[in-house]
């Protein structure tokens, strides 16, 4: 499929606004699910490294499953990916109010709602890709805001809405929020020409009419089958015939006309189960070339050291950035720090602070004097030093001082899809973003649990937060390493000097001869 030329602007803002609104409800609930993971350990009484799978899952499932969410977007479309995912996200934080058990959260509230969120940012990302080029990196950031903007207020919405109505009542009322996806998916019109809708139908239907040309072989052997057919049922009459004594030459044609139109039903009949035939065949080869084409493009991705380096960096980011947003509310219960003292819960303040660091990160990733990758590793690197900081918090104040640090830094978000772009092409940033998103995906998954288990272990943060200090700080300068000699290369305009070099070849043959 062919789009047109990025308009960078016009309804492209419109594109904007819904996936901001779109990230907002989706993320607002799962970001905020710290509020959410106390209730659930006081509720279920389960170990925090257990209850952790429902927010690390919530997180994680949709970027593990980015693979089948790029393909899904694809094949049908940002906006009935997004009408469908707004439906599977409200339904699974309605059906977790009706919760009995722990492990019936991890399917309504983690893998359900997670699969929807990891749909509709797959979507939102790609189809605002599509519509801006120059100001990519400003959309991008702008969209990601959403999720911030829905960290911050559902932390607090949330705390609210169990005073007043329970924790069964707060996830249906916020399910019945997130219904409001719908309108937003509705405008999402794609970007494409109007000559190239829909390709592979087009070229479908018309099989058919090409069927006595496409293939040479297989007519000529329908053709043969259909003289053996009747050579077969010509020796057969004749067998009838002799054995029954009444012999007669014109017992060889056709007795009637309707014995006639028979033969010619059948005849029409073959041709169909030939054509229908050769349809299913010519789809099951189209078919299998794409998944050898994607097998082929992913071989050829995982080549580039910065994408190989980039997916290790963003496990590593996951495993140890991710906990804080969802444990840090526990991490102050357990420094001794009363609610009372709260005058901001810690995890609207990440929320609030990742929406400024998306905004700040996605301004600065458009000027071409700033390197966006090296932006993006001195973001890591700042962030491990944070991570490591947490277990010497132990007051209110400095708690917000590191959450407003790790939030700010959070927003690197905003220009990992710009880092991505940059790095393998737009033309393949569904596929490259989708295979990066598993490994996010999976540092998500991991993350809390493992922050959860140390806490079992050791009854304290302090070695977990150490722990996801170094898995940040390791893959930021592995990312420095394989960038440094490489980056450069991948952002050389290739066509440029080939004229050059094949000018030059010329000039010295002709001076030779």
């Amino acid at each position: 499929m062919e789009f047109k030329k990025p308009p960078d602007g016009g309804w492209g803002w419109v594109i904007v606004l819904a996936s901001l609104f779109t990230q907002f409800l989706c993320y607002g609930s799962p970001l905020a699910v710290g509020v959410l993971y106390i209730e659930w350990l006081d509720a279920f009484g389960e170990g925090k490294g257990k209850t952790a799978w429902v927010g690390s899952l919530a997180s994680g499932v949709g970027l593990l499953a980015s693979p089948v969410c790029s393909l899904c977007v694809s094949s049908f479309g940002a906006r009935a990916v997004t009408i469908f995912s707004g439906f599977m996200v409200a339904g699974g934080l309605m059906l977790s109010s009706f919760a009995p058990n722990i492990y019936f959260l991890f399917f309504s509230y983690g893998i359900v709602v997670g699969l929807g969120c990891g749909l509709l940012y797959t979507a939102t990302v790609t189809i605002t890709c599509q519509y801006f080029d120059s100001r990519r990196g400003l959309a991008l950031g702008l969209i990601s805001t959403g999720s911030s903007i829905g960290l911050f207020i559902y932390a607090a919405l949330q705390r609210l809405l169990i005073e007043f109505y329970g924790l069964d009542g707060c996830l249906l009322i916020v399910g019945a929020l997130a219904l409001n996806i719908l309108a937003c998916g509705s405008l999402m019109r794609p970007l494409q020409s109007s000559d190239c809708t829909l390709p592979e139908k087009i070229a479908l239907e018309n099989v058919p009419g090409r069927y006595s040309i496409y293939n040479e072989k297989e007519e000529n052997l329908e053709e043969n089958i259909n003289i053996l057919e009747k050579t077969y049922r010509g020796e057969e009459t004749c067998k009838s015939t002799l054995a029954s004594g009444d012999w007669k030459p014109e017992s060889l044609l056709p007795k009637n006309p309707t014995t006639m139109a028979h033969t010619k039903e059948t005849e029409t009949y073959k041709k169909k189960v030939a054509e229908r035939t050769y349809f299913c065949k010519q789809l099951a080869k189209r078919k299998w070339q794409l998944y050898k084409n994607y097998c082929e493009e992913t071989v050829a991705l995982f080549k580039n050291k910065v994408f190989s380096a980039l997916f290790i960096a963003i496990f590593l980011f996951d495993i140890g950035g991710f906990p804080p947003s969802l444990l840090m509310e526990d991490v102050a219960r357990s420094s001794n720090v009363k609610e009372e003292e709260f005058p901001m819960p810690l995890i609207s303040i990440i929320g609030i602070m990742t929406a400024v660091g998306k905004l700040i990160l996605g301004i600065l990733a458009d000027f071409k004097w700033i390197n966006t990758l090296y932006l993006y590793v001195a973001t890591l690197i700042i962030m491990s030093l944070a991570l490591c900081a947490i277990p010497f918090a132990k007051s209110y104040v400095t708690l917000a001082l590191l959450s407003g640090i790790l939030g700010f830094l959070t927003g690197n978000w905003s220009i990992f899809p710009y880092v991505t772009t940059k790095t393998v092409g737009i033309e393949k940033l569904a596929h490259a973003y989708g295979i990066l998103m598993f490994f996010a995906g999976l540092g998500n998954s991991l993350g809390p649990p493992i922050v959860g288990w140390f806490y079992d272990w050791t009854h304290t943060y302090d070695t977990a937060f150490y722990f996801s200090g170094f898995c940040v700080l390791l893959g930021g300068f592995i990312l420095l390493l394989a960038a440094l000699p490489s980056w450069d290369t991948c952002n050389k305009q290739l066509p440029k000097p080939a004229p050059t070099t094949f000018l030059y070849k010329v000039a010295s043959n002709s001076s030779n001869v």
